[in-house]
């Protein structure tokens, strides 16, 4: 069950369970505390207090967002996983890409793992591509696993590849079109 927590709860050590409190502000530590700037740049004084600095390519802080108010131009590239709900006009390489619904994509895709919720213009290469119901994709997939949900929308050519990322350029050898 729960139980109280005890974070509230002022702690005192025997030294200051016997010092008088003093009701001036200029005898007061914490009043002299209070009164001087406090720099960001400074490290804390305890070691166990520091915060440790996370790597930039740390996959463990969830995926970076493209917005939907957001328009792209340009190639995106990232170690870690990226949702992107507005537009790209580039090319994108990431661990896990997942394209929202309103999103749309004109360029290259290559990925780990790539889910199609919205529109992507352009070839898609990745270990595992889903092309969710609401997904719409106009040109060629590379894949190693792929699954096409009912009602997505897909025009292009299919090839399974044991490597599809590193693949440079397959021949496309089964045209498919599925509405």
């Amino acid at each position: 069950m729960f139980t109280k927590s005890k974070i509230n709860d002022p702690i005192e050590t025997p030294k200051e369970a016997t010092k008088p409190v003093t009701a001036t502000p200029a005898a007061s530590p914490l009043s002299k505390a209070a009164s001087k700037p406090v720099s960001l740049a400074q490290p804390a004084a305890s070691s166990s207090a520091r915060a440790k600095p996370v790597s930039a390519t740390s996959t463990s802080g969830g995926p970076s967002i493209i917005s939907p108010d957001l328009k792209v131009f340009g190639n995106l590239q990232t170690e870690g996983d990226l949702q992107i709900e507005g537009t790209v006009e580039g090319d994108i390489r990431a661990h896990l890409l997942t394209i929202g619904e309103k999103a749309i994509i004109n360029g290259e895709i290559v990925a780990e793992d790539v889910v199609v919720n919205g529109r992507v213009n352009g070839r898609i290469r990745g270990q595992k591509v889903r092309l969710a119901s609401t997904g719409q994709v106009e040109g060629d997939i590379l894949h190693n696993t792929i699954a096409i949900e009912a009602g997505a929308h897909f025009e292009g050519s299919v090839q399974r590849s044991d490597d599809p990322i590193n693949e440079a350029k397959a021949k496309p050898v089964t045209q498919a079109k599925a509405s």
